[in-house]
């Protein structure tokens, strides 16, 4: 039981103290390198626990693609952080709100564990022997919340679609491919068969669209 303990702290404390660095850096790269070590150490405790599939998506998922994007946005990106950081005393308020209410919902967590310890225990649903966990995972997502899997599904599906039409951009100078004009294309509209006189040269024709 030692063991167990001196890794559940060691995981914990890297955490937490990653976490406060996040917020506490100045350098935007900075933040987001503590915040994939918290992701990492977050993982550690899933193990822990004995939940090896939220760590591994809490690796691949998190460290590997949402961390990294945020990265490679950071550092190609010119923000201006001096910029955004104007208006930081107009939402003050705002942000301490949401902050006590954060702390409020902890504090009843914490407060429901304290009084009931036995509180904790009744949500959780007993894990059928012989299986691994991934799989136990899997036969209660699939069977018993398959509906609210499919609206989740959905639901990032429209977030998708909205943010590739909210950022696409026409712009008159880039050449589009047009389906439609394409397939109606006949021998005549690709092609001039020109018949050249000896001795002198291929002189360009006026375009379509002046003669037109």
């Amino acid at each position: 039981m030692i063991l167990p303990a001196l890794f559940f702290y060691l995981f914990a404390g890297i955490c937490v103290a990653s976490a406060v660095m996040v917020i506490a850096s100045r350098n935007p790269v900075h933040s987001v390198l503590f915040l994939i070590l918290a992701f990492v150490n977050a993982s550690g405790l899933f193990v822990l626990l004995g939940a090896e599939f939220l760590a591994m998506i809490l690796v691949v998922v998190y460290v590997g693609a949402v961390a990294v994007l945020f990265l490679f946005v950071i550092m190609m990106l010119d923000v201006d952080f001096a910029e955004l950081r104007q208006g930081f005393l107009e939402y003050l308020p705002f942000g301490l709100l949401i902050g006590a209410i954060f702390l409020a919902e902890l504090l009843l967590v914490a407060g429901g564990w304290v009084i009931n310890p036995a509180l904790v225990k009744t949500a959780v649903a007993p894990i059928p022997a012989g299986i691994t966990n991934t799989e136990a995972l899997g036969l209660v997502l699939y069977t018993r919340y398959i509906h609210y899997f499919q609206i989740s599904g959905i639901v990032l599906l429209v977030a998708m679609i909205g943010a590739i039409v909210l950022t696409l951009r026409h712009k008159p100078s880039v050449k589009r491919q047009d389906i439609n004009v394409q397939n109606a294309r006949t021998k005549a509209m690709a092609m001039d068969v020109r018949k050249v006189a000896v001795g002198q040269g291929l002189q360009e024709p006026p375009s379509r669209e002046a003669a037109e």
